[in-house]
């Protein structure tokens, strides 16, 4: 997830050099439990013993310190914690915000592993940095280490995460270690999986728990290349995604839908169909109108409801041929009545809204909803309950 909290900062007694984190606990707990912990107080109490926590964090504020008692470096005044739970791993910042790695009672974490990437997206809701991902690597593996042992699922996602390398394959391994149930979803495009070699050594340390994720936005070479802003970014993925299936790692392909590719979008599943039957699942997304997508809405903005007949047709070819197939990012009342059971509620639960009429709708309650970002400006003009 890796989403700083807005509102949420920590007024710090100590100087920090470093972020320091931990997961949530609201309870004294054993010594031994202490130093992977941050305890959220009411208060200040004399007589409970704060020796071995990663850090305090108190809900009101106080007097005096007592300097006899032992307070880690990380002990501050927490201004509204609300937002936290038992479990949650978060990161304080030297700076006194709050940033929060993993929530336990969220079905959509991510480990945010680096802002690079080799493409430049058109729709890109996360654009590219050079900025150095050092820092990033062991606050993920800290996160692994941390995490609920139950979490179902946990995303890789960036920039490119293949651009890591080594490192990419190391905090793999290092999830098996810490999460072997949990399945994992490498979001990449798969541009850098044309290297067998890298893909061979990723199959050895992935099966069966990594699905990766791919887009895949035509089925033409150079359209799909102009959305993704790389010369010959097709072929690259195509044959990525030729060497993640010969050695047996299952792709899920995404299709993120606007006016540059909606009109050939039968043709580009029916191209899945013939060339990839083995994806494992198939996604049609809607766009999310954030980073470098709100600066290029003037050419890739198309309302939903106009690209139904599209998403109908595609929707129910694969689901025809036995390909799992979902619509992502759809509103209930945008898409055909007979595709709204492939709708799911894929928007991340901290980042989805919906608007003051959805709530006399009858199916609002599994509706997907909206980006938040899209709630003010773009979103369909056909929203209505149902």
């Amino acid at each position: 997830m890796s989403s700083i909290l807005r509102h949420l900062r920590i007024n710090l007694f100590f100087p920090l050099t470093k972020n320091v984190i931990g997961r949530i606990v609201r309870a004294e707990i054993p010594a031994e439990a202490r130093p992977d912990s941050i305890l959220i107080a009411q208060f200040l109490d004399d007589d409970i013993d704060y020796s071995g926590y990663s850090g305090v964090l108190l809900e009101s504020g106080i007097g005096p310190i007592n300097h006899s008692m032992m307070v880690p470096s990380a002990f501050g005044i927490i201004e509204s914690s609300h937002a936290l739970t038992d479990g949650d791993v978060i990161a304080i910042q030297p700076s006194g915000m709050v940033r929060v790695l993993y929530r336990r009672e969220s079905s959509h974490n991510d480990l945010f592993v680096t802002g690079r990437c080799n493409s430049r997206c058109i729709m890109c809701s996360q654009p590219p940095t050079e900025s150095d991902d050092l820092d990033l690597l062991p606050d993920n593996l800290r996160t692994i280490e941390l995490a609920d042992k139950s979490t179902s699922t946990l995303g890789i996602t960036g920039g490119e995460p293949t651009l890591l390398k080594e490192d990419l394959l190391n905090l793999i391994a290092h999830c098996n270690r810490h999460l072997p149930h949990t399945q994992l979803h490498l979001l990449t495009n798969g541009r850098l999986m044309q290297n067998e070699a890298y893909v061979k050594k990723l199959a050895a340390i992935a099966l069966p728990n990594v699905t990766a994720a791919i887009p895949l936005y035509s089925d033409i070479d150079y359209e799909h290349d102009y959305i993704v802003q790389a010369r010959n970014g097709f072929e690259q993925t195509v044959h990525g995604i030729l060497n993640l299936a010969r050695y047996k790692i299952p792709i899920e392909l995404r299709i993120v839908i606007h006016k540059l590719n909606y009109l050939r979008l039968p043709q580009l599943v029916e191209f899945i169909y013939r060339n990839l039957t083995f994806t494992c699942h198939v996604a049609l997304m809607a766009l999310e109108p954030i980073g470098l997508a709100a600066g290029n809405m003037s050419i890739l903005w198309v309302d939903p409801f106009d690209y139904r007949a599209q998403l109908r047709e595609a929707t129910r070819f694969l689901a025809a041929r036995g390909l799992n197939v979902s619509i992502y990012n759809h509103q209930l009342c945008t898409v055909t009545e007979d595709v709204r059971s492939f709708c799911r509620q894929s928007i991340s639960d901290w980042k989805v809204a919906y608007l003051p009429y959805c709530e006399r709708c009858f199916y609002r309650s599994s509706c997907g909803g909206f980006f938040e970002s899209a709630i003010s400006r773009y979103h369909s003009t056909h929203i209505m309950p149902i």
